[in-house]
């Protein structure tokens, strides 16, 4: 049985789990240069939630977001079907604009590569976003990658 259908939203009880899940994994992450800690929390596609935070590094371009963190976790325990990603910036000032508290295009990529048909879920958003709505004119080599592909994630 899938918890998502592509067609409709996750519910909201779905959704505060998986935001509360991001947090909890914000106060995780090692962020001792920027001071801004991240939380990600993916959903697979039989209800199992992996976590992630970023990990920064003093060679900055070393570091890691947790977006990334999360997908690989999932990734690395054989997840396949990736229904939703929520990312919490537990240290983003209040009333940050939404801009302030997207996946990077680095994390987006890898959200299009990885997770094309999920759900993105930023805390204090009216509703979740697509990876097509955040990148309308994605990197592609070739269009029979799976990210291109219809029923596949």
């Amino acid at each position: 049985m899938k918890l998502h259908d592509p067609d409709k939203s996750l519910d909201i009880v779905l959704q505060d789990k998986l935001l509360a899940e991001a947090a909890t994994a914000a106060e995780q992450a090692y962020a001792p240069y920027s001071g801004f800690r991240v939380g990600a929390a993916v959903l697979g596609g039989k209800g199992t939630i992996y976590r992630g935070a970023n990990i920064e590094n003093a060679s900055l371009g070393l570091g890691t977001c947790a977006e990334r963190v999360a997908l690989a976790s999932a990734y690395a325990a054989g997840e396949r079907d990736i229904m939703a990603i929520a990312v919490a910036c537990v240290d983003a000032p209040q009333g940050a604009p939404l801009e302030q508290r997207m996946p990077c295009g680095a994390c987006r990529q890898w959200i299009l590569e990885l997770a094309p048909h999920a759900a993105i879920i930023i805390p204090g958003a009216e509703r979740s976003f697509t990876i097509q709505e955040l990148m309308p004119l994605a990197f592609s080599l070739d269009s029979g990658h799976p990210a291109g592909r219809e029923g596949q994630g």
